[in-house]
């Protein structure tokens, strides 16, 4: 799971083009989309979930009413991504 943090990190770093921002500076815990976190808007959002399902496969329904939890911090990412696969054939 560690490696998976990580590649989501860098992933989130490349696909918003955040300059001086390293892996180390997003906390796995840390609110995404929360002025008291990152701070992310709904744009970076969207760029994140066509990064996201371009890397993994994934499937992103935008309906669902838990996908703000899925998008919250890096774990539940994470998290989200590894159910994803285990359902996946």
């Amino acid at each position: 799971m560690n490696e998976l943090i990580a590649e989501i990190k860098a992933l989130i770093i490349h696909c918003l083009k955040l300059e001086d921002v390293t892996p180390q500076d997003i906390g796995e815990e840390s609110l995404l989309f929360d002025s008291t976190g990152c701070g992310f808007d709904s744009i970076d959002a969207l760029e994140l979930g066509v990064a996201l399902r371009k890397k993994y496969g994934i499937t992103i329904n935008a309906e669902s009413s838990e996908i703000r939890n899925h998008f919250a911090t890096v774990n539940n990412l994470a998290a989200f991504i590894l159910s994803q696969k285990s359902v996946s054939p």
